[in-house]
């Protein structure tokens, strides 16, 4: 493993990675760990160009496992960076490039951390692993786990898409649901994971989540041939997926295999848009309180994200912006894109394109930018919101009788 050590964001301290299980003692919950890593190392012992994309085990140096370490079977990674040039004429800009990470497993680049909570957790020999969601997280830790027999709980908001809910029974979960907010979730798994002795794969608390989402940082790169997009557009709730994507790219500069970062937009629902808002008004993320989050879009709803640190520091770092979309921009970023890419997001993921069409509005974006969103998980995950989203953009089915006569009539022939 080639692990320097943990270095809180808060003081800076370091730790050795068997010294701390999650956190930076001196700071409670707020004492956030990055991973650092001996990037000279690697660059001697690994062969950028011989890496492929498949899956993002491929990345394997640049990730914090044991070397003996098994990890899980289902191929996790390796989704696809299509080019879309009719999304980049609709936005006018250079070029679209849209990852799309509904295609992972269970459906979200989640599965990323979860696979990595997996590995950490079979580490550990822990007998459960649990973790706070609003549903993604949580489907992807449930699939992932039970692709290797590890037993798992798992604490979620009532308000949860169906969908979501439906997925974690499925893979065998033990399933809370939790009459709160997401928030109130998080809070609770906190408290259970420490009084049972559980794994906890809470992001914004397990310091190695983020080092799972980082992956897609590697792959858009080599998918570009080793060169990065100008801007990255990446929907915000708890931050830990912007924070995994500013870590990618920073880890492959580290190492020279890219030549610079691109600038990383973060993008919040108005509702749910405590980072926007603690960027436009310089506030600092550690003593501003939680705010009370609603939105549509459920995977980015948090009231007191909890990697808030990495997540500011990705867009201060890179010169980037906390862009606002309202809901219902975020519901018709759903059909643009399905209609406009072939790929289906769910209300999360459609943020990152909504938050792109509003750039351009704001005069945010040259002509010119090659732009890369994030696509962060499937439609499927919330079907009752692609169908407001596909009835409010007027779009909807024709009922026939079984004659010609009706279709020709339905279709103005």
């Amino acid at each position: 493993m080639n692990v320097l050590h943990l270095v809180c964001l808060v003081c800076g301290k370091t730790y050795a990675p068997d010294e701390v299980d999650y956190v930076c003692p001196d700071h409670g919950n707020d004492g956030i760990l990055d991973v650092i890593y001996d990037y000279g190392a690697i660059t001697d012992s690994v062969d950028r160009d011989a890496i492929g994309h498949r899956s993002m085990w491929e990345f394997r140096e640049l990730l914090p496992v044991e070397e003996a370490s098994v990890v899980p079977p289902l191929n996790v990674g390796g989704t696809p960076l299509y080019e879309v040039p009719a999304l980049a004429r609709i936005a006018g800009v250079g070029r679209v490039s849209l990852k799309d990470e509904g295609v992972q497993p269970t459906g979200s680049l989640k599965d990323r951390a979860s696979a990595m909570a997996v590995v950490k957790a079979a580490e550990r020999d822990a007998e459960i692993v649990t973790t706070a969601s609003t549903g993604n997280a949580a489907a992807a830790l449930a699939g992932i786990a039970a692709s290797v027999g590890q037993p798992t709980v798992i604490f979620v908001p009532a308000s949860a898409p169906e969908a979501k809910i439906a997925q974690l029974m499925a893979y065998g979960a033990t399933v809370l649901l939790v009459d709160g907010t997401y928030d109130d979730a998080v809070g609770l798994s906190l408290v259970a994971a420490q009084e049972f002795g559980w794994y906890n794969r809470t992001t914004g608390f397990n310091p190695y989540m983020s080092e799972g989402k980082k992956t897609v940082s590697h792959e858009i790169a080599a998918q570009m041939g080793w060169e990065v997009p100008d801007v990255v557009f990446v929907s915000v709730g708890d931050g830990c997926i912007i924070g995994g994507v500013w870590k990618g790219f920073h880890d492959l500069v580290e190492m020279g295999w890219v030549e610079r970062m691109p600038r990383i937009m973060g993008v919040q629902a108005a509702g749910s848009n405590y980072l926007a808002e603690a960027w436009e008004k310089g506030e600092d993320v550690l003593t501003k309180p939680r705010i009370e989050a609603h939105t549509v879009a459920d995977s980015i709803s948090a009231g007191l994200p909890m990697d808030r640190l990495k997540a500011m520091r990705a867009v201060v770092d890179t010169d980037g912006v906390f862009v606002t979309v309202e809901d219902d921009e975020i519901l018709a970023a759903i059909p643009e894109v399905a209609a406009n890419s072939g790929v289906f997001p769910e209300p999360a993921a459609a943020g990152a394109w909504a938050g792109v069409r509003r750039a351009v509005s704001d005069g945010l974006l040259d002509a010119g930018a090659r732009v890369a969103v994030l696509s962060t998980g499937t439609g499927l995950k919330d079907v009752p919101a692609a169908m407001k989203a596909v009835a409010e953009a007027g779009r909807t089915p024709h009922h026939v009788t079984p004659d010609l006569d009706s279709v020709a009539a339905a279709l103005r022939l």
